[in-house]
């Protein structure tokens, strides 16, 4: 089993939004540091989390349904999942599997942000 690389971290904008800060690769080895890190987001009571993938290196099919398993999990909460710093592939990518159009996709934090409030 190859080693995990990946590093998330979590900020607080304010009680209703958090991000998280994604650095290296979302795979399937990832999803005990994906899940930690939005139950951290999501335990004060956040109501939008928005995924920054400007870090982003790689992300298979595994990676993808960590995703979706988030997702899953926002929807159940009534929460909002959204996300900026896609690179064109990755975008193309959200756009094949309609990712796009369950989580908001943001051309920049600060677009992200307006969008979670």
């Amino acid at each position: 089993m190859s080693p995990i690389k990946l590093d998330i971290t979590v900020r607080t904008i304010n009680a209703k939004t958090s991000i998280l800060d994604i650095q290296g690769e979302v795979t399937g080895s990832a999803e005990s540091i994906l899940m930690d890190a939005y139950n951290q987001a999501t335990a004060a009571g956040a109501q939008a989390v928005i995924l920054n993938f400007g870090g982003l290196e790689y992300m298979n099919s595994s990676g993808i349904g960590l995703l979706v398993t988030i997702l899953i999990r926002t929807q159940r909460q009534k929460q909002r999942l959204l996300a900026y710093g896609l690179n064109e592939h990755y975008r193309q990518i959200f756009d094949l599997t309609q990712l796009d159009k369950a989580i908001g996709i943001h051309p920049s934090e600060a677009a992200a942000l307006a969008a979670a409030r």
